[in-house]
């Protein structure tokens, strides 16, 4: 560990402590101005982000954000107010303005805190600050090496919109009326590169991204740029296709976003709301009998840890669908009264979800088991209907026979429905990318309408 780190880590213990004690005089404000309860968050976030393109440096911005939220209670009637600014007189202008809100609003019997036996107690250490030592002048220098590899691989690259670093570490602290106050620092960091490449039929855009909380696990500048290289052209010459029915495996990356909608599908805001094709479905059949989901909260130095969510309850490992079968909705405490529940940790989103990947099964042998079928590396548009399920949205990637890639193909639809994707999700590849909350390997789906011309 450098010097610099060192005092980088110093300084976000000072921080730590010193949001602590915001909040828990936040609190006695609160109370003192007569809530029968409140929570508070505060956080502090600095870092820098620049971006490189065609050897020049574009931009350079430093960031220092600071937030400040607070939720007060007079019984049942809730108000909210938040700032950015943290000085002590903006502060107080907040708490009063809170509840000043909460007397104008309606009793919600569902309104609250969550229960006290749930916050979380003695909780783990994560590991999920790595302070990146990395000066901007550094930085600059390794998006122009970057790009220059990028751009040397093909002749048929000929531009670039650039290669972006940026590095952020910080601390949010979280507190409430119950005598919880908890906080943790975290830090992250990314590289991305975009490329262009054009050839007799027209140009193509590509890139890749690497993402990691502790510096030393991005990936390398070498395989980044030969990656986005190598994407960028290989989608070179695409053609369309004639509408048809055919099996689609959905890349790793794309994956992901297939898996996002069912967990927003089983959020209790949509539950409860009956905005999902999935109500009433705890218990059901949702899956393929083959799939099971799994949510780790505790991985030391992944991108979805967290030791609490944001409302203070634990995090515990759990499954949300075993053996095809959906076990748990996704919960905070507001969603989980109104459904008669318990909430499930899930106060701010989910915590590090993996499908079960087939252990034997890298890319290539998910290719040969479509044989024919459409490989999905991109999807454009918002064509998600989560009341009914139904799916439809543009796609590019790769048409693919026997096993093996034949050529890249463009301007096509891609639809279904929902329950009936993920009924028929025959096989998931161990390629699994662990880059965001959501961790996927490649999917293969049995059927899906393609449509072209």
């Amino acid at each position: 560990m450098t010097n610099q780190v060192t005092h980088l880590k110093k300084a976000l213990t000072t921080q730590q402590d010193e949001l602590t004690q915001l909040v828990r005089d936040v609190l006695q404000q609160a109370t003192s101005q007569g809530a029968t309860a409140a929570a508070v968050s505060a956080s502090r976030y600095t870092g820098y982000e620049l971006s490189v393109r065609l050897g020049d440096v574009e931009t350079l911005e430093y960031n220092e954000d600071k937030g400040f939220g607070i939720s007060v209670y007079f019984g049942q009637r809730k108000g909210s107010a938040s700032t950015t600014d943290t000085r002590p007189d903006a502060i107080a202008n907040c708490v009063a303005k809170a509840c000043e809100f909460a007397r104008f609003t309606e009793e919600d019997p569902c309104a609250g805190l969550a229960d006290s036996d749930q916050m979380a107690q003695n909780y783990p250490d994560l590991d999920l600050c790595h302070p990146w030592d990395l000066t901007p002048e550094q930085a600059i220098s390794l998006g122009k090496e970057c790009e220059a590899i990028a751009l040397a691989q093909d002749k048929r690259i000929h531009n670039s919109e650039g290669v972006t670093i940026s590095t952020h570490h910080g601390v949010c602290v979280y507190g409430n009326s119950h005598g919880f106050i908890g906080g943790y620092p975290t830090s992250r960091h990314d590289m991305s590169c975009v490329l262009l490449a054009k050839d007799s039929q027209g140009m193509q855009r590509d890139y890749d991204y690497t993402t990691s909380r502790i510096p030393k696990e991005l990936c390398s500048i070498e395989t980044l740029a030969k990656t986005a290289a190598t994407r960028t052209v290989q989608r070179l010459s695409g053609r369309r296709l004639k509408t048809r029915k055919s099996p689609v495996i959905f890349r790793a990356d794309v994956a992901r976003g297939l898996l996002s909608h069912f967990i927003g599908a089983i959020e209790g805001s949509s539950i409860y709301r009956k905005s999902s094709f999935l109500v009433d479905c705890l218990g059901s059949d949702v899956f393929a009998s083959h799939i099971t989901l799994h949510e780790a909260p505790h991985l030391p130095g992944a991108i979805g840890s967290a030791p609490f969510d944001g409302e203070g309850v634990r995090t515990t490992p759990r499954e949300i669908v075993k053996d095809g079968r959906l076990q748990n909705y996704i919960l905070g405490s507001y969603s989980a009264r109104k459904l008669g529940m318990q909430t499930t940790g899930n106060a701010g989103g989910i915590h590090n979800l993996f499908i079960n990947a087939h252990k034997d099964c890298p890319l290539e042998q998910l290719l040969k088991e479509m044989d024919t079928g459409l490989f999905v590396t991109e999807v454009m548009g918002q064509g998600i209907n989560l009341v009914t399920g139904d799916y439809s949205r543009g796609a590019a990637g790769f048409w693919v026979e026997n096993g093996e890639i034949q050529y890249p193909v463009e301007e096509i639809t891609i639809a279904g429905n929902l329950s009936d994707m993920y009924k028929n999700l025959q096989a998931v590849a161990n390629d699994v990318d662990c880059r965001g909350n959501i961790k996927s390997g490649s999917i293969l789906l049995e059927e899906m309408t393609v449509a072209g011309y």
